[in-house]
């Protein structure tokens, strides 16, 4: 499942709802991204994620559908935010669901890492000191190398 909203979500409600009357499910692993109160040493007063409507659900059901491609997951949920945002506040929160730990822990990562660099939200920070775009990171780009199939790293 996927939903892309402005307002703040209650984590656990969240994995609740994704478990409620299920007895089939081994494990569930869950990673909440919040904002954080400094960047590279600077204050953060607010964030703000902007997206592109409709471009942005289809790539993320994408990733979530190749995601359910490479392991067994029985639920998924990936909610992200997007608007203004204060220190503190719940970003994104991703839920795997699948019969083994192991399953569910690299599902998890997975759709974390093409989040991060594939997904079309873009981030502002605002400080004390005025706003920056922030740009895509090297190290995102290198988490997301890992999950290359060798179909893909050729092209």
């Amino acid at each position: 499942m996927i939903r892309v909203q402005q307002e703040n979500f209650d984590i656990g409600a969240e994995i609740e709802r994704l478990r409620d009357n299920r007895t089939d499910i081994g494990a569930i692993v869950s990673f909440t991204g919040t904002v954080r109160d400094t960047a590279q040493g600077a204050p953060i007063t607010e964030m703000t994620l902007e997206h592109y409507p409709g471009m942005t659900e289809k790539e993320l059901e994408r990733i979530e559908a190749e995601a359910n491609e490479r392991w067994p997951l029985q639920e998924s949920l990936i909610i992200h935010r997007y608007g203004p945002m204060k220190p503190g506040e719940n970003i994104v929160l991703v839920v795997t669901a699948s019969p083994h730990r192991q399953a569910a822990f690299e599902a998890a990562e997975f759709l974390m890492d093409f989040l991060k660099t594939n997904a079309p939200f873009w981030k502002k920070e605002d400080g004390p000191e005025g706003g920056d775009w922030v740009d895509a990171r090297e190290s995102d780009d290198d988490a997301l190398k890992r999950w290359e199939t060798p179909e893909k790293a050729a092209e």
